[in-house]
């Protein structure tokens, strides 16, 4: 790891019981910037290191260290210095928001960025909209994190959950009637995110005459699926749609697998963007599909800078968690430079957030910008598994391979 990194990893044990002011937080109760000018700019960062969703946390983690180094090596912000404060929130709704305001009253920090997982964004945006402070946002595309009234969140990624398949359908009805799915199984994670993905494809089919034959919900703490891979294989299903995390993303095909359960076609959210993947459900991937934000390979102008550098730090290059993470970095980095501030006064938070609202960032995802609810106004790619690697088959004007259809055996 780069020696030059100023970065700061506070674990908070489960147990510990925190009190907390209930009054807003201002430069004179810890904004670096007002007890000397040339002190690090302090980002608060709640994450869910442990819990359910550890795996993608721990990569959204890994995105904003590599952000904050690669800051730090080129001269910081406003000439000074990112310090980041990274807390566990082990996958807690509640916990998280008593992070977020224990960074913000009692840590003092200047800035904050946000958790991962729609579940962790929404009461953690609260307590942003609460104290005033901007907060921009790497994985929480649920459409009800856009419904809360809002007026502080941007999401730092091309597009919301429920739009995450929008080529894919596309392509799926362009298709020859005799070659189109004519039956969809759906199982999906009960959280907003992954229901957001899998619904958005499902409801969109459905509405074009897709037969949904099986539509199951499974807690996030589901271990077992051979019950519900039972049912999707009796129902030979032509279309798979499957909105998951990672973990359970991955013991839901294995169960498939073994069910023998063949599918012309499988879209699959979360799980399949996770290097991890591959090896995990047994090296047998090809044809699978999934939506994606981010790809390594693509052309803006900050990506191949980003790639460079993560890969000299890791030795392979960035997935989607931590391209979301620097692309937040790199949203509220042009705000902070734009208007000069970095501090927790109303004041400089007001001025970030509405810069915001009237300008586009270009970051590693693509160029930028938001409605009046923070939603983003562009599109997922769409991904694939071809010859043994993942890559972009959807849209056309991007693509690196032809998608193939139907999808070989697992």
């Amino acid at each position: 790891m780069r020696a030059t990194r100023r970065l700061t990893l506070v674990a908070v044990a489960a147990a510990s019981a925190l009190s907390l002011s209930a009054c807003l937080a201002s430069p004179e109760q810890g904004g670096s910037e007002a007890d000397d000018p040339d002190a690090p700019i302090v980002v608060g960062v709640s994450l869910p290191l442990t819990g359910d969703f550890a795996e993608p946390g721990k990569g959204v983690q890994r995105g904003y260290e590599a952000w904050a180094a690669h800051v730090n090596e080129n001269g910081g912000l406003l000439g000074r210095q990112v310090e980041l404060v990274i807390v566990d929130d082990q996958s807690n709704a509640d916990r998280v928001a008593s992070d977020y305001e224990r960074l913000i009253n009692q840590d003092g920090v200047d800035l904050i960025f946000g958790p991962f997982s729609t579940r962790l964004v929404v009461p953690a945006a609260q307590v942003a909209q609460d104290y005033g402070f901007l907060f921009v946002e790497p994985a929480g595309a649920a459409a009800e994190v856009f419904e809360q009234g809002f007026d502080n969140l941007f999401y730092a990624a091309p597009a919301i959950a429920d739009d995450h398949y929008d080529h894919l359908v596309e392509y799926i009805l362009a298709l020859p009637e005799a070659e189109r799915p004519k039956t969809v199984a759906v199982a999906s994670m009960d959280d907003p995110f992954a229901q957001g993905t899998a619904y958005g494809l499902r409801d969109q089919l459905a509405d074009a005459g897709v037969e949904v034959v099986v539509d199951e919900v499974y807690p996030p703490n589901t271990t077992d699926f051979s019950g519900i891979a039972a049912k999707i294989a009796d129902s030979e299903a032509d279309l798979l749609i499957v909105g998951s995390q990672y973990q359970d993303g991955v013991n839901l095909v294995v169960a498939l697998q073994q069910q023998g359960y063949q599918p012309q076609m499988a879209a699959i959210s979360g799980a399949p963007t996770n290097a991890e993947f591959p090896e995990a459900i047994g090296e047998k991937t090809e044809g699978i599909l999934a939506p994606t934000g981010y790809t390594p390979t693509a052309p803006y102008p900050s990506n191949q800078e980003f790639v460079e550098f993560y890969e000299a730090e890791h030795g392979s290059p960035p997935a989607e968690d931590e391209a979301n993470a620097w692309t937040t970095g790199q949203v509220v980095a042009a705000a902070v430079e734009a208007v000069e501030c970095a501090d927790p006064s109303p004041e400089c938070q007001e001025q970030l957030v509405a810069w915001l609202k009237e300008n586009e960032v270009e970051t590693v995802v693509g160029p930028l910008s938001w409605d009046a609810q923070g939603r983003p106004q562009s599109a997922h790619l769409i991904q694939q598994y071809v010859d043994g690697e993942i890559k972009i088959v959807l849209p056309d004007d991007v693509k690196e391979a032809d998608l193939v259809h139907p999808k070989p055996a697992w």
